[in-house]
């Protein structure tokens, strides 16, 4: 789970479909543009290019609340199995359209680089918000029946195939022999571009960061 930016004015077949008895939320440009503003992941699990998208309404529409149900703000792209696990019992998360609400800063995001390790995301505050949307991505990642269990798994064996990637770069920055000072330029880029919000999983790569004092010595400005 990252930051995001979520673009305005809203579409405008939203306010058209509100006033209709069965008007659809996933009108005109709303996925469009959903996976523009989402860099086409999932805004809970970040998985990229997700098989099966949903419209999530961050907010549930209970009782069928036409204004939250019509509610850009309240209009997310999430994967079938993040939605299937959060469904209606998760009202009370952190908004990653918030730019005052830090994702980074208020969760810890950890993995071991092995096959078949459960990922454990921490609440860095004791607040609600912060403790509900931990543990609700706590139970994307690792499952809580079997059925979501496998699924947790096949997003974990994405997140370690991306990590895994993600710090072959930070050893050749690190400990490859000869390279020039435009070769640690490059590295550096690419490094800048893996922590990108438009990538997999970035909130784990930026962790990876801030958990060692060396990287983050090196690459903090590429953090800001």
């Amino acid at each position: 789970m990252i930051n995001i930016i979520k673009s305005q004015p809203a579409p405008s077949c939203l306010s058209e479909e509100k006033e209709k008895v069965s008007g659809d939320y996933k009108c005109g440009e709303v996925l469009n543009k959903l996976q523009e503003d989402f860099h086409n992941k999932c805004y809970l699990c970040e998985e990229k290019e997700p098989t099966t998208i949903n419209v999530e309404h961050f907010i549930p529409h209970k009782n069928n609340n036409i204004e939250l149900k019509f509610d850009w703000n309240n209009l997310f792209l999430a994967c079938g199995h993040c939605n299937n696990v959060k469904s209606a019992k998760y009202d009370n998360l952190l908004n990653c359209t918030d730019s005052s609400q830090k994702i980074t800063e208020l969760l810890q995001f950890d993995i071991k680089p092995f096959p078949r390790e459960k990922v454990q995301i921490s609440a860095l505050i004791s607040d609600v918000k912060v403790e509900q949307t931990a543990k609700l991505l706590n139970e994307i990642y690792n499952g809580t029946t079997e059925l979501k269990t496998i699924e947790g798994q096949n997003i974990r064996d994405k997140l370690i195939r991306e990590l895994i990637e993600f710090n072959r770069i930070l050893s050749e920055y690190f400990y490859e022999h000869g390279l020039s000072k435009d070769d640690k330029v490059e590295l550096k880029k690419k490094i800048q571009r893996k922590l990108s919000p438009k990538t997999a999983f970035t909130a784990f790569k930026i962790w990876i960061i801030k958990n060692n004092e060396d990287l983050l010595n090196e690459f903090k400005d590429l953090l800001d």
